[in-house]
């Protein structure tokens, strides 16, 4: 796949890195309104979901669209933050507040999410780099390990 490639090179690069952040939130942000929670346009490249997190410090509801890894039982989320210095707010978010909702496919389901770490870290992020390559530049570019989430569903 030509264009996945393409894309997967675009995303690495630095230019990316420094513009993606303020483009892509928001472009998800307005077609999951539009398309009633439906679509996402970062998931043209990536399967993606919007979470609904609790604020650390604030309490109040947080909506953050995010790229996901779907596996059975629930998603992985990746706080890689397109490779920039500090952990995304939204893993901060989840530390603090970890039962949270995403939006996935049109559907709204109540989650709980748990940080991985150790084996559990390492066979994930295998898993990861083998799904979306990039977020191996991602984590050579910064000094903090990147935060994995296994997020599965909540009763309720």
């Amino acid at each position: 796949m030509i264009g996945e490639r393409l894309v997967q090179k675009v995303s690495s690069t630095r230019g990316f890195t420094k513009v993606a952040p303020h483009v892509v939130p928001a472009l998800d942000k307005a077609v999951h309104r539009l398309t009633r929670g439906k679509y996402l346009l970062s998931a043209q490249m990536l399967p993606g979901v919007i979470l609904t997190s609790t604020g650390a410090r604030s309490g109040l509801p947080r909506r953050t669209p995010l790229a996901c890894m779907p596996e059975e039982g629930g998603w992985l989320l990746i706080g890689s933050n397109f490779g920039r210095t500090d952990h995304p707010a939204w893993t901060h978010n989840l530390l603090a507040h970890p039962d949270a909702e995403i939006s996935w496919k049109g559907q709204d389901i109540p989650v709980s999410a748990r940080l991985l770490e150790g084996e559990e870290r390492a066979a994930a992020w295998k898993a990861l780099l083998a799904f979306w390559p990039p977020y191996a530049t991602y984590q050579a570019r910064v000094e903090r390990e990147i935060r994995v989430f296994r997020v599965t569903r909540r009763a309720g």
